[in-house]
């Protein structure tokens, strides 16, 4: 696992009400395998994560969505927590930068209610994919085919349900991301 992503920079954008685990556990993940991980969002200098219900960890923000270019990414992290992926939405800056990475082809990793950018980013329809459930309904109608599974790996799109799917998560995100970064070189 060490090393594998080296040389991969991979954005995780998010926005206050971040579940802070959804962020913090995959960053971790993706830094312990080598890659560089950066937090995108609307919001300058930090966002404020939620364990559910409650307000969690100031978390710092490495590159606004002003100043940040998909281009210089590899890969996307797409963390749950309901309020964030909701007013991710309502931004257009961050669904162009969403939109990026599904045109492109790049490989996403979505957790919880994470997908739900992917809607308005276009990045769901035909794909094979999971999510916090209240999400299936929305998904299903954007053209996805939903399914009550652990993790879910459909070409270059990871998807998991909650956070206690994270290990199997990670496990699948780095390997779509090791498998991305080779095919990019």
């Amino acid at each position: 696992m060490a090393g594998e992503l080296k040389g991969c920079t991979i954005a995780v954008l998010a926005t206050d009400g971040v579940e802070q685990v959804e962020l913090t556990g995959p960053m971790k993940a993706l830094k312990d395998a080598g890659a560089e991980v950066k937090v995108v969002s609307d919001k300058d200098e930090e966002i404020q994560a939620f364990k559910h219900h409650d307000k969690g960890s100031k978390i710092p923000v490495d590159e606004t969505l002003d100043d940040a270019e998909p281009e210089d990414f590899d890969g996307l992290v797409l963390p749950g927590g309901v309020i964030n992926p909701d007013a991710l939405r309502l931004v257009p800056e961050a669904i162009e930068f969403v939109r990026h990475f599904v045109e492109e082809g790049k490989p996403i990793a979505a957790i919880c209610h994470g997908p739900w950018t992917l809607i308005d980013a276009g990045g769901v329809k035909g794909k094979k994919m999971t999510s916090w459930p209240s999400l299936k309904t929305d998904l299903s109608n954007a053209g996805a085919k939903w399914v009550d599974e652990q993790v879910v790996a459909d070409a270059d799109l990871v998807t998991s349900r909650k956070p206690d799917d994270l290990p199997a998560f990670n496990k699948k995100m780095i390997e779509a991301f090791s498998h991305g970064h080779a095919a990019a070189k």
